[in-house]
């Protein structure tokens, strides 16, 4: 089992050190220290043991580090910055594993990016040595390059020539629409496999700046100190340290303090159900701060997204996700009011914690319904909940065969769903749900704040089925048969073609197009076939290729 628990402690390949508002984060990959025992990590190369340890790090430089306002990655091998994914890792590795591994990775990249540009933690690669394949894509995802000019360092995308596979990370598409690489310069540079050194790099912008190893340190700390200058992250402010989560696994749950998960192995189903808070929550954010990781926001937040990474990598045969809520609406709406009253740092963390959770359930390769019940609260934040859903199902009325019927369910939309928690597309999901229709998203603007039952939510829109409590039974569980009896490949394309509907972004490029590229590319005998690319891939003979092209 893949566990995504970690702290700086018990990292084995990169190292954390803060200098005042400068953190250095190195990578030295320990050889031995893989996830399995198949395959060395050699000359900086890694595998997801390696980005469990990078996303980490970039979590807890944005809440235990708030006077952190540049970030520094480096290598700490001679010669090598990052050799990129383990090649022999990938080819022992399962199809659906290299996929979550690429996803996974890209999302890292992506908190990278959401962290310069909304935390105003500001991340520069300083590539000390060889930048190659996803060691180079690592560099990407920084907000400047900064490249050691001794005739041998180099960056380079390898992946076309020597593997037959894509930059599994959103390398070609940060070329052309994050570094705006000219299309041909960007074609020349992905079938090199020597890379570019030195100032062709810079003349082709693969890279900002160039220095000798002797002028290497003092280029670093003046690019570091112009990004310090203009980040508004506090000085002397109390971080606040993410403490290791509470839960508790059996053969078929995941039980947290807010968050619960039950699986249902027959009928291929994982059952999350989020609780409201169950004590009054800050309101002001010094007492966001106070509270620390034990407040309902950052905690539900956080036990949400290693439930599902757990699921996504651990149970890869579970394909439909059924989401619940249990407990307060107006508790749930209490508790999320801080995040729209202030823009304090902390709160800004939290805010885009829950953004960046929301879209890893988005970009999540299962179907998710939200089943909405008496007694659920769906509301505030976790609104945002019915809106990810493929399908959402409200029961209409309540259950009238018990002796005390509760209250009907109902859902509360706030200004939390108005723009807090954008999508990948850059959209709101009442912009994505509506796209298009301005009318019906009108109407849906118009009861932001109203308590829906499900004639209302059925009449805005805001809900796919309304059915009573004689059907409700029947109408899930038959979905959700007929579901698990479809193919799997095909409800993902499905899925993730409905999800991202209006502009396209750098974000869902690299995901829809990437995503179902490297899919279908990960199957291909010209890639893990006995003679495909990565099997072949430094044993001195040459991979046979199927030359027709599809």
């Amino acid at each position: 089992m893949i566990d995504f628990a970690t702290h700086p402690d018990d990292y084995k390949h990169w190292s954390l050190a803060i200098d005042g508002p400068t953190a250095t984060l190195t990578l030295a990959v320990d050889p031995d220290g893989g996830l399995r025992d198949d395959y060395e990590l050699k000359l900086n190369s890694y595998d997801l043991g390696v980005d469990i340890e990078l996303n980490d790090a970039v979590q807890r430089l944005r809440f235990e580090h708030p006077g952190v306002k540049a970030v520094v990655v480096t290598g700490g091998l001679d010669k090598v910055f990052c050799a990129g994914a383990n090649i022999k890792m990938l080819a022992g590795s399962t199809h659906e594993h290299k996929v979550n591994f690429c996803k996974f990775t890209n999302e890292t990249r992506n908190s990278i990016e959401d962290a310069t540009t909304n935390s105003q933690q500001a991340w520069i690669a300083a590539v000390n040595g060889t930048a190659a394949g996803g060691g180079y894509e690592l560099a990407l995802a920084c907000d400047e390059i900064l490249l050691v000019d001794d005739r041998s360092s180099a960056v380079s995308l390898p992946e076309v020539p020597l593997l037959a596979v894509l930059p599994g990370t959103g390398g070609l598409t940060r070329l052309v629409d994050k570094r705006f690489v000219r299309r041909d310069l960007a074609d020349a540079f992905a079938t090199r496999t020597e890379g570019m050194r030195g100032q062709a790099a810079v003349d082709w912008n693969l890279a900002d700046a160039i220095a000798p190893a002797s002028g290497f340190a003092d280029l670093i700390r003046e690019r570091a100190g112009a990004r310090i200058a203009t980040s508004d992250r506090p000085d002397g402010a109390t971080g606040v340290e993410l403490t290791p989560l509470h839960k508790t696994m059996a053969n078929d749950s995941l039980v947290y303090g807010n968050v619960a998960v039950v699986l249902d192995r027959v009928v291929g189903t994982a059952t999350f159900t989020v609780h409201s808070p169950s004590a009054v929550q800050p309101s002001t954010p010094g007492e966001l701060v106070a509270a620390g990781d034990r407040s309902w926001l950052l905690q539900t937040a956080r036990e949400l997204d290693d439930a599902i990474l757990h699921l996504r990598f651990n149970e890869t045969t579970i394909g439909s996700w059924v989401i619940k809520t249990e407990g307060s609406s107006e508790s749930v709406v209490d508790a999320g009011r801080v995040l729209s009253e202030s823009d304090d740092w902390f709160v800004r963390e939290v805010r885009l914690l829950w953004t960046r959770v929301l879209k890893r359930l988005d970009l999540s390769a299962r179907t998710l319904v939200a089943a909405i019940e008496p007694g659920s609260c769906f509301a505030g934040v976790l609104a945002e909940l019915v809106l990810v859903a493929d399908r959402s199902y409200m029961l209409e009325g309540t259950w009238e065969d018990l002796d005390e019927p509760p209250a009907p369910a109902s859902i509360t939309f706030t200004e939390a769903s108005m723009g807090q928690f954008p999508m990948s597309n850059g959209l709101t999901r009442l912009d994505t749900r509506f796209w298009g229709r301005p009318a019906a998203l009108e109407v849906a603007h118009g009861v932001i704040g109203n308590e829906l039952d499900a004639r209302e939510a059925l009449a805005a829109e805001l809900v796919t089925f309304a059915p009573d409590d004689l059907d409700w039974e029947d109408e899930l569980r038959l979905m959700l048969e007929e579901r698990n009896s479809f193919s799997p490949d095909a409800l993902t394309g499905m899925e993730a073609s409905y999800r991202f509907v209006g502009p396209e972004t750098m974000e869902t490029k690299i995901f829809s197009r990437l995503s179902a590229w490297q899919n279908w590319i990960f199957q291909r005998p010209n890639a893990v076939g006995p003679e495909g690319a990565l099997q072949r891939f430094g044993s001195g003979s040459r991979p046979d290729y199927d030359k027709n092209r599809v």
